[in-house]
């Protein structure tokens, strides 16, 4: 029952925010960008009683996927911008996200 509910409301947040972006491309970016999946993921996994040293590897977790993150959405919006394709841009962009995770934690590993 529970999964329901965290289904139901994380789908009714996502529909709205795609609902706004129609009207408002730009405001429904930002509200996008604001850190809703992971505050959300962080409530429930709080809710579920997960211990306080999960959570903040959980949020050191996050943080660790946004350089990546950030550099999908930037391929992918250059694509668009390009006049790739939707598909494309998309995939570039999660091409790059990986590349990008990978060089990250090489990079990371030898400091």
């Amino acid at each position: 029952m529970f999964a329901l509910v965290k289904v139901i409301v994380s789908a009714v947040l996502i529909s709205i925010i795609t609902e706004v972006a129609k009207i408002y491309p730009k405001f429904g970016g930002i509200i996008a960008a604001l850190p809703l999946v992971s505050l959300l993921s962080l409530f429930w996994l709080y809710v579920q009683g997960e211990e306080k040293q999960h959570l903040s590897k959980f949020i050191f977790g996050v943080l660790w996927g946004f350089p990546a993150t950030a550099f999908l959405l930037l391929v992918t919006a250059l694509c668009l911008r390009s006049s790739f394709s939707f598909i494309l841009s998309v995939a570039l962009g999660i091409g790059g996200w990986g590349i990008f995770l990978l060089i990250q934690n090489i990079i990371l590993k030898n400091i």
